[in-house]
């Protein structure tokens, strides 16, 4: 018997180790994967198969909910790398994550069986034998099973494409146009709180390709474009021995990636939820992570904070300034460090032979959204087809790499440059005959030269200018006799071939109209560079359409200001001519404010920063353009919105120019739009600044109340909306005036501010009107406020009046007609 009891219980311990043995081969394979209809629950994980990862549930720091994540295994410090269900946290320990046979990851809270998260990328067939595993560089992919065939290399499904703010080696950061999957990485909330948060690290694939940190949709920081070598606006980021770098860039991908040299290297890139972004290497003699690299530690780093064409230099103080032949666009501004205007050429281009190009080395490249490139071009190639280009104002080598290959061009004004001590890039830049040789000359250490370069020069330039004076008298005395116009007078501008013009306009579709005024029809096009433009076309029909031409040209061709539509060029060829303007993705400002539903786009911080826009673009044209500009038809659908719907002023074909110190004028050609005119002008024909700045304030009292001035008649007050605005003022209740469809106002004060300042800028009187310097600079502080006089074009209706007999007219003409009035006198 006790033979028989040894041999049972030999027998148990044979069948026990063997159940241990199994179980222990079974766990170690299947440790790293998940099957069909496998629940991975609460406390359970998946282990890569050298463990350098670990998948689970998790609680981020005091949090209470629960995710699911990828973290690194071997180190002391649980670091999440991953999480699937980010912005849809567990509130219990309920979750299951499952593999359906269709091969799609679902998490479930199993208490409620609520779907929280899917790979909703994945395939929606069948996909034969579906299997999940974690690989070691910490992706978690979908792959199909087949026999004898393992299609890891070919995910249906893979987290790699679904980053949250962390890239690790081997991940791609861009895009695949094949699936259309952008990769880009974005902070946590907090580090309790991994929903995404405000910061986004990505690939803008506009124009050159390169790297731009946002906070919403602001630019807080721009890496660069790739050079070859590295990010141009990362010198620090150089060949090392821990990782290397690859950028792609082709007609299927474009994507950054780095990759380690030593494996045994523990290292990640992380957007920390502050908008730092950092590289980190775990050491682990410290048991810690220590931060490697780190971009945005100066005021250089912050995105265009020298403007259009200015430099940052963090050496220097102050920081900002002009590249050599450009001059500051506001020196007033430059001098109180506001940079934000930028700078403008010395000597303006004015597309004749003789421009060239200056070389500028060690900088930070300029953003290149709007830019176009080849990968196979020589820099001389390049250079011939900028200067073929009027409206090309730089160029450079798009790869550095060996001895320098491929092209790249800007277009427009050269924005967020620094100045870089070491591993910069050469730029070169567009400038007129003579500046490229006042700035030879100045590089030159004989002051002979100078004096028989510049004299000869300054001769030369005397002789021209009393030839165009003469030849000026002389057309325009021609032109009185015959009553007509020198059709190339001042249309100093880039000419566009009208072949291009048709080409990009589609033979000027209907499908491409945006739409049409006075001057005639305006149409969408496509340059064979990919930039996009709005051409507007004179009509055949127009009796004036000509004279506002040529007047647009010569009040805008030499305007420059973020803040002022930017005029690319004309086209005068056979009967056509045309005006060549940047397209404007969001069109007018009036196609927002004044629609129910579209007007919920713009909420109040929008409206705020599209009133002090137009009022620094104001700003510009009176005071600080080399030519005093007065707009005079400045209304709602005058002012186009761009693609971060940031406003820009348009239509300048009634713009008047003031010389010296003339401050207004008369005149009996009284053009522009009801409901925007002052009285002064309306009535008596004179116009100045403070006629603009009625205008302005009929503008911010439009964007507050989301009303048309004119259209708009109160039932009681019987009044237009500056009336309105007047009287609920004087009852200490503007704030009834803000835009209902907007809700409760982010800022009141500001709003309250908004409206005062608009009032202001309404008065009757033009001497009791503030300058656009004083309207900007109480709309941006918080000081006291003068009281504002009576309103032009109040009624003053009481109680006693008779509303019928002054209500009767109903709603007044449409905003948008423009009108011209020949006053008799």
């Amino acid at each position: 018997m006790l033979m028989w009891e040894r041999r049972i219980a030999k027998a148990m311990s044979i069948f026990v180790f063997l159940a241990v043995l199994y179980a222990s081969i079974t766990r170690t394979h299947a440790a790293d994967t998940v099957s069909v209809n496998q629940i991975v629950r609460y406390n359970e994980t998946i282990i890569s198969p050298l463990e350098n990862f670990e998948l689970g549930f998790f609680n981020p720091g005091n949090s209470t909910n629960h995710y699911v994540g990828i973290w690194y295994k071997k180190i002391s410090t649980r670091t999440i790398v991953w999480v699937a269900n980010r912005n849809r946290p567990l509130t219990d320990t309920s979750g299951e994550l499952t593999l359906t046979l269709e091969g799609v990851l679902v998490l479930r809270e199993a208490t409620k069986g609520h779907v929280v998260w899917s790979s909703s990328n994945s395939s929606t067939t069948s996909v034969g034998n579906p299997v999940c595993k974690l690989l070691d560089n910490g992706n978690f992919i979908i792959y199909e099973e087949g026999d004898g065939f393992n299609q890891e290399d070919d995910p249906i499904w893979q987290s790699f494409d679904f980053p949250t703010d962390t890239l690790l080696p081997g991940m791609k950061h861009g895009w695949n146009f094949v699936t259309g999957t952008e990769r880009y990485y974005t902070s946590w909330k907090s580090r309790d709180d991994p929903a995404t948060g405000d910061f986004t690290n990505r690939i803008d694939s506009r124009g050159y390709p390169q790297v731009i940190l946002s906070e919403g949709k602001e630019i807080k920081f721009r890496g660069g474009p790739w050079n070859g070598l590295r990010i141009t606006g990362t010198p620090n980021l150089r060949p090392n021995e821990f990782y290397n770098f690859t950028f792609v860039l082709n007609q299927r991908e474009i994507y950054y990636q780095y990759n380690l040299i030593d494996t045994s290297v523990i290292t990640r890139v992380v957007l920390q939820s502050n908008g730092r972004l950092e590289r980190l290497l775990w050491i682990d003699s410290r048991q810690e992570w220590n931060l490697y690299m780190a971009r945005q530690h100066d005021l250089c780093d912050q995105y265009a904070v020298c403007g259009p064409n200015g430099s940052c230099d963090i050496g220097k103080s102050p920081v900002c300034e002009c590249l050599k032949g450009f001059e500051p666009v506001s020196p007033l501004q430059w001098k109180i460090t506001d940079w934000s205007q930028g700078c403008r050429h010395t000597i303006p281009l004015d597309c004749k032979p003789g421009e060239g190009f200056n070389k500028y080395s060690n900088l930070k490249l300029p953003d290149t959204r709007a830019s176009w490139y080849n990968q196979t071009m020589t820099l001389a190639e390049c250079e011939n087809m900028c200067k073929r280009n009027c409206s090309c104002t730089a160029y450079t080598n798009s790869n550095i790499s060996g001895a320098g290959s491929g092209c790249l061009l800007w277009f427009g004004g050269l924005i967020d440059i620094r100045r870089i001590a070491e591993n910069g890039d050469t730029l070169y830049i567009r400038m007129s005959a003579s500046e490229l040789d006042l700035i030879q000359n100045s590089k030159s250490p004989s002051a002979t030269r100078r004096v028989q370069v510049i004299v000869p020069i300054a001769f030369l330039v005397l002789v021209i200018l009393v030839s165009i004076c003469l030849f000026y008298r002389y057309h325009r005395k021609k032109e009185h006799r015959q009553g007509t116009q020198s059709d190339d007078e001042d249309l100093e501008l880039p000419l566009f071939g009208l072949s291009a013009i048709l080409k990009a306009t589609n033979n000027f579709s209907l499908n491409n109209k945006l739409g049409e005024g006075g001057f005639g029809p305006v149409y969408k096009g496509v340059l064979e560079n990919g930039q996009e433009i709005a051409v507007k076309r004179l009509a055949k029909t127009s009796t004036q359409g000509f004279y506002e031409f040529k007047n647009e040209v010569i009040s805008i061709s030499k305007l420059q200001h973020r803040n002022l539509v930017k005029l690319l060029g004309c086209c005068l060829e056979g009967t056509e001519v045309m005006l060549i303007y940047e397209y404007m993705l969001n069109k007018g400002l009036d196609s927002f404010i004044f629609d129910k539903t579209k007007s919920k786009v713009l909420d109040w911080p929008a409206r705020y920063r599209i009133i002090i826009g137009i009022a620094r673009g104001l700003l510009y044209l009176h005071q600080d353009s080399r030519l005093r500009i007065i707009h005079r038809d400045l209304k709602v659908s005058n002012i186009l919105l761009d693609k971060d719907m940031n406003p820009k002023i348009s239509d300048f074909g009634t713009a008047k120019k003031f010389g010296g110190n003339q401050i207004e004028e008369k005149t009996n050609r009284v053009v522009g739009t009801y409901g925007y005119m002052a009285p002064e002008y309306a009535r008596g024909g004179i116009f100045s600044i403070k006629s603009d700045v009625y205008s302005f304030g009929v503008l911010v009292l439009e964007i507050v109340c989301g009303e048309k001035n004119r259209d708009f008649v109160h039932k009681e007050h019987c009044n237009i909306l500056i009336g309105l605005a007047w009287e609920l003022h004087n009852e200490g209740k503007s704030l009834q005036l803000f835009d209902r469809c907007l809700g409760e106002p982010i800022n009141v004060s500001q709003v309250i501010r908004s409206i005062h300042v608009g009032l202001l800028c309404v008065q009757g009187r033009p001497e009791d009107r503030p300058t656009m310097a004083s309207a900007i600079l109480m709309l941006e502080s918080e000081g006291p406020l003068p009281s504002p006089r009576e309103p032009g074009f109040y009624v003053g209706i009481t109680k006693d009046d008779s509303r019928e007999s002054s209500c009767s007219h109903g709603k007044t003409s449409n905003n948008d007609l423009s009108i011209t009035m020949l006053n008799g006198r």
